[in-house]
């Protein structure tokens, strides 16, 4: 019943479900988890050694229900707790997920407030790649979504997590999340928002404190008119030999961008950076990167680099003498400078955001 009933939502919202990097056609999904405004309708795991559950449920569990705020107490931080949803994903000991985990949170009602809190862990030795698509339909004007996210990777094991934002235009936005990283361990969170919404705050923190661990935020933002996005990403480096690294690569077509980086070293021997760079293309557009650097001590080695401008007209000449117009060879620069190689991504997913960044700039130009 649940799989027709996702079959009916994707006949009524195909091309908003479809721009969220999740593997939709008009006849199936390849979803493990799906949640409507603040019902779960699909929950599902496709491998031995790997749970995939709604987390109402899986915190029945008394060993799951100890990872609840977890991530959060480490950062002596409150969380929210009137949550309405959201899912449970662990990878067991040593297993490795090659096809990656894909779940849904879709806003349809207008004026609804979701409130979704999602934990996964990550054990020893264990890799996995999850996608997650956030959706809005036409239809949810007014809306909210508070999505609350904690991962844990256990010793030796890898996260690739990537969060996929396609909101309307009239939607606010605040997701709040904690990575806590073991020894060995390596978390890679990728933030994808190329259409409008009207407003993103968002600080995720990675903390590593297990020594040889990694963390990497990396961001591809496209700001429309009349769109606020605050985004950040912090990392705490409590180990000798952790590494860490954020990259942001934000284009202004009219919205207000602020990129902000925050590498923190509590431990001699570690080594970070931070990049930040921006492109503004609308006198209505703006971009304020803020990044910083903290440590007391003095054998580490932090560093950061942020650069805005405008797409130069040397390179707009270039291009024109090879044949292309204006606003062709505006398109082709952006693209370049959106890389999505950045990312890290299996193929077929790195080929559908290059098709949403096409859409989007034939929209635009």
């Amino acid at each position: 019943m649940a799989d027709e009933k996702i079959k009916e939502i994707l006949k009524e919202n195909f091309e908003a479900l479809t721009s969220s990097g999740i593997e939709f056609t008009k006849e199936k999904h390849s979803v493990n988890f799906f949640q409507q405004d603040d019902e779960v309708l699909f929950s599902k795991s496709f491998l031995e050694g790997l749970e995939i559950l709604e987390i109402e449920k899986a915190l029945k569990d008394s060993e799951v229900k100890n990872y609840l705020g977890k991530g959060f107490k480490i950062l002596n931080k409150d969380y929210p707790t009137d949550i309405c949803g959201g899912y449970f994903i662990r990878v067991k000991k040593s297993i490795t997920v090659e096809i990656p985990i894909q779940a849904c949170l879709f806003l349809k009602k207008r004026g609804f407030k979701q409130k979704v809190h999602n934990i996964v862990i990550v054990e020893e030795d264990a890799k996995v790649y999850i996608i997650t698509g956030c959706v809005a339909s036409q239809s949810s004007k007014e809306s909210f979504h508070l999505g609350i996210s904690e991962f844990f990777i256990k010793k030796g094991g890898y996260l690739n997590f990537t969060m996929i934002h396609s909101w309307h235009k009239d939607v606010k936005v605040r997701p709040i999340s904690v990575a806590v990283v073991e020894e060995g361990g390596n978390f890679v969170s990728n933030y994808i928002c190329l259409k409008p919404v009207k407003e993103v705050v968002m600080y995720p923190t990675a903390v590593l404190k297990g020594r040889n661990s990694k963390a990497s935020f990396n961001s591809l933002i496209m700001s429309h008119s009349d769109s606020y996005q605050d985004i950040g990403a912090r990392v705490i480096l409590k180990e000798a030999n952790t590494q860490a690294e954020i990259i942001s690569r934000s284009v202004s077509l009219g919205g207000k961008i602020v990129m902000r980086g925050h590498l923190k070293a509590e431990s001699k021997d570690v080594k970070a950076h931070l990049e930040c760079r921006g492109l503004v293309l609308s006198d209505k557009g703006s971009i304020h990167a803020i990044p910083e650097l903290e440590t007391r001590f003095k054998d580490v080695n932090l560093s950061h680099e942020a650069a805005i401008g405008k797409i130069s007209k040397d390179e707009i000449e270039y291009l024109r003498s090879k044949g292309f117009n204006e606003k062709q060879a505006q398109s082709l620069i952006i693209r370049g400078f959106m890389d999505v190689d950045i990312l890290g991504l299996p193929e077929f997913l790195k080929k559908e955001i290059k098709n949403i960044e096409e859409n989007i700039l034939k929209e635009s130009f």
